[in-house]
């Protein structure tokens, strides 16, 4: 049973990050797939903030669905598919999506960007077109203490056209 210092002995979890295979030895049953990805695979873009799934900092596609990495523990994450904010941009380039955060001067501290940034191309996926109500709608499960929302908004709708467009 042991594992050192009174801890359980972890897993091996394997699965695939951003289009790679990956895996984390001695995964402990209370780790989250939020520590996996940033303290384990280097993956700095899935933010660290309130660690209860209420500020959306931390949001993940996993096997396709948007999920706060804080609530997910790392082992649950042995095979499946896990795409963070780094595995939305393209080769050698910003996703749409990313830049039109930095033209319509959406990121300020850029703390909560990354989750907002994998919201919005999970709204823009299945809503390519969405009216004010939908974006907030979509978003709202993703809090930012900087910019009070409306250069947010302006960068889903420059997004939308610039993907609908392109």
């Amino acid at each position: 049973m042991g594992g050192g210092r009174g801890r359980a002995a972890g897993v091996r979890v394997e699965f695939t990050v951003n289009g790679r295979p990956r895996s984390a030895e001695n995964v402990w049953p209370g780790e989250s797939l939020l520590y996996v990805l940033r303290e384990r695979m280097g993956l700095w873009g899935t933010k660290n903030a309130c660690e209860q799934g209420e500020c959306g900092s931390c949001s993940v596609y996993m096997d396709g669905e948007l999920v706060c990495a804080c609530l997910v523990a790392g082992g649950q994450a042995g095979g499946t598919e896990i795409i963070t904010v780094e595995g939305l941009s393209g080769d050698g380039g910003l996703h749409p999506i990313q830049q039109a955060y930095i033209t319509e001067g959406a990121v300020q501290c850029g703390f909560c960007t990354p989750g907002l940034v994998v919201a919005t191309h999970q709204l823009l996926h299945a809503n390519p077109d969405p009216s004010e109500d939908e974006i907030r709608e979509a978003l709202a499960g993703n809090l930012c203490r900087c910019t009070g929302y409306e250069k947010i908004i302006s960068a889903v709708r420059a997004a939308a056209t610039e993907m609908t467009a392109g």
